[in-house]
């Protein structure tokens, strides 16, 4: 037995040993690290060079054995994502393998070509349209600061967005953004209360739909955050926007003790209206009645949606606030068939967004979307941020809760589909 694990030992010790830089570790910084930790963004260091990643190897070390970075929330196999940084385990036992060598370089003419770097920030070439939110200054001794800027589109006709981008003004302090659609007008009366551009919103825009009154809070249209790259819909398929219809910006700034302002950019890439064949909505999946009991640690609550017509689901985008632990959405069908679409098991408001299946996920009719989150509202919970302890029910502000999922859908009977305008119209 000793033999065997001295000889265990020396397999280990030796393969560590070959494990460089350039070969093994250098192509996985580029593939899972690189698109946030870069100079001037909003990760708190720049991992681009050998250098860089011996200066901080101690702290890559530390935020891989705890699992903290890269920050992919989905669980592996549930269902697999386009665009996906998580680590497999693999790359992680790689690069810790490496750190526990000694950080070798190994041979120079092993390192890949650095990544491509454009002149033009827009990753599609230029937009066809591109909103600019007027210049804010959140407080950098606020870890986080939600606010939600008010965007005029000014368009005259209904038009399709095939593609969007989000570019921050300052990127080292804005987290991530989400776009609503406001028809009402409604955020436009919140705008500048408190004297400064825009207005507060931490759960939400806090506005609501002229299709689904406040339960849509506003029709979510798309989000960003860094590291994500900009991909076209499948041809066909496009996002409706009415005509004089406002989009609301809401941007999370994370300024981490850096101060300065920002004035970010909405981008978005026209569809051609003849070719558009399904429109992409995303369909609230929401409880908005439950009341989470105080010092329950694990309280669920679900929330489901009948499909009346067959569809697929293209885009999914999870959604709790600070109580949340875990969240899964699921499809199940008239004959109690399970299809998984997602699932997070250590949710974190600070790293949410939009996830691409890699297969669309079918819904055959009359199945039902179903949300299933999982609560920690007891003092064991350091993010709760009740004190003392309480029940709390769904709200926007920072106390309260929700249960929702964003499930971006096309429908496969466009013409059976009675919403705000209708393809090739």
């Amino acid at each position: 037995m000793r033999r065997a694990l001295a000889l265990l030992f020396v397999f280990v010790a030796v393969s560590a040993a070959d494990v460089t830089y350039t070969r093994d570790v250098a192509p996985i910084m580029q593939a899972k690290c690189q698109q946030c930790h870069r100079p001037d963004d909003v990760a708190p260091f720049a991992l681009m060079t050998y250098d860089d990643a011996v200066t901080y190897a101690r702290d890559i070390q530390a935020s891989l054995t705890l699992g903290t970075m890269p920050p992919w929330k989905p669980v592996a196999g549930f269902d697999e994502f386009q665009n996906s940084y998580a680590m497999t385990d693999d790359e992680r036992n790689t690069v810790l393998a490496w750190i526990d060598a000694g950080t070798p370089l190994g041979d120079l003419a092993d390192m890949p070509a650095p990544l491509p770097v454009s002149d033009n920030p827009w990753q599609l070439g230029d937009p066809d349209v591109i909103l600019t939110a007027p210049q804010f200054t959140p407080p950098p001794d606020v870890t986080d600061t939600y606010r939600c800027f008010v965007l005029p589109t000014g368009l005259t006709d209904n038009r399709f967005i095939a593609a969007s981008q989000v570019l921050p003004g300052n990127p080292q302090i804005v987290h991530h953004a989400l776009m609503f659609l406001d028809e009402t007008g409604g955020s436009s009366k919140l705008d500048g209360q408190d004297g400064q551009p825009g207005y507060d919103c931490f759960g939400g825009p806090s506005i609501s739909s002229a299709a689904g009154g406040d339960l849509l809070q506003g029709t979510l249209l798309g989000g960003w955050a860094p590291g994500a790259r900009t991909q076209r819909l499948p041809d066909g398929i496009g996002v409706p926007i009415p005509k004089n219809a406002t989009i609301v910006m809401q941007v999370h700034y994370h300024p981490g003790g850096r101060g300065g302002s920002d004035q970010t950019q909405l981008g978005a890439w026209f569809a051609d209206t003849a070719t558009i064949q399904h429109r992409l909505l995303n369909i609230p999946v929401a409880n908005m009645g439950f009341t989470i009991p105080a010092n329950d640690p694990n309280y669920t609550v679900v929330a489901k949606l009948q499909t009346p017509l067959s569809a697929k689901i293209i885009t999914v985008a999870p959604h709790m606030h600070n109580l949340g632990r875990q969240i899964k959405v699921e499809v199940v069908d008239l004959d109690g068939n399970v299809r998984p679409v997602i699932y997070i098991d250590n949710w974190d408001f600070n790293w949410q967004g939009f996830y691409t299946p890699v297969t669309p996920v079918t819904i055959p009719f009359l199945s039902t979307v179903r949300v299933t989150s999982v609560f920690d509202n007891s003092s064991n919970n350091p993010k709760n941020p009740n004190d003392p302890i309480v029940p709390v029910s769904w709200g926007e502000r920072t106390v309260d809760e929700m249960c929702i999922a964003f499930v971006g859908v096309i429908f496969d009977n466009e013409a059976l589909l009675p919403l705000p305008f209708s393809v090739n119209k």
